[in-house]
């Protein structure tokens, strides 16, 4: 059981993504701070776990990395659809995925696969998006913040996601 539960936790944060983001869409903030919070937690969880009892696998190497993407594009969408998150920063951060997976895909095509590990830029970048996603929806549930605020942050964000996409398309590059 044990060396499946950092599994089911991920599983859970997948599936919690289109809850979220309904939430978003129909203005129930603070529900949506509360779960974003919890999936933000259940990500720490997963992986002490998996550590821990040493129940590394195979399908949590790919579980995890897809419900946090799904968690952070699904919560940036919902967010920039309802103007809380200016749209440049939303398609940025998007963007950056898409053109990683599409990197990936073409070198798989290319029978070069590639293991990808996560740079510590992109481990940055992550936490970068992840506190401001769960600031903009503290503001938004709770009030707390500002504009300015929520301003730098998204340039952070927005630096954090060109270094990572760029340090990413380097790699790859060396790839071909």
């Amino acid at each position: 059981m044990l060396r499946n539960l950092p599994n089911l936790i991920s599983m859970g944060r997948l599936i919690s993504v289109p809850v979220l983001v309904w939430m978003i869409l129909t203005k129930q903030m603070t529900p949506a701070f509360v779960l974003f919070a919890i999936a933000g937690i259940s990500d720490a969880l997963d992986g002490f776990l998996a550590r821990a009892f040493k129940s590394r696998t195979q399908l949590g190497a790919y579980l995890d990395p897809i419900a946090d993407k799904a968690l952070l594009v699904g919560t940036f969408l919902a967010l920039g659809v309802r103007g809380h998150i200016e749209l440049w920063v939303v398609i940025l951060v998007i963007f950056r995925d898409i053109m990683i997976v599409g990197g990936i895909l073409l070198l798989f095509l290319m029978r070069k696969p590639i293991e990808m590990n996560p740079l510590m830029v992109s481990k940055i970048n992550t936490a970068s998006q992840l506190l401001f996603l769960f600031y903009i929806l503290c503001f938004l549930s709770l009030g707390w913040g500002s504009a300015q605020l929520s301003a730098i942050f998204g340039y952070i964000v927005a630096i954090t996601t060109v270094l990572s996409g760029g340090a990413y398309v380097k790699l790859l590059l060396e790839k071909i």
